[in-house]
């Protein structure tokens, strides 16, 4: 039984490591793209004004 509770206790581990780092990364992803999103908006608009005058 404390053989099956310790290789239990390693996959869950292991799993709450990969879920903490899926989460990272796509917070960091979440605020790259945002960020880029902005970026590339702003460029737009700015050709939009040149385009007008």
């Amino acid at each position: 039984m404390i053989e099956y509770s310790d290789k239990l206790y390693k996959k869950v581990s292991g799993a709450g490591k990969v879920g903490i780092c899926l989460g990272i990364i796509s917070i960091v992803t979440g605020i790259a793209i945002g960020i880029i999103s902005i970026i590339f908006g702003s460029i737009l608009l700015n050709v939009r004004n040149q385009l007008i005058d």
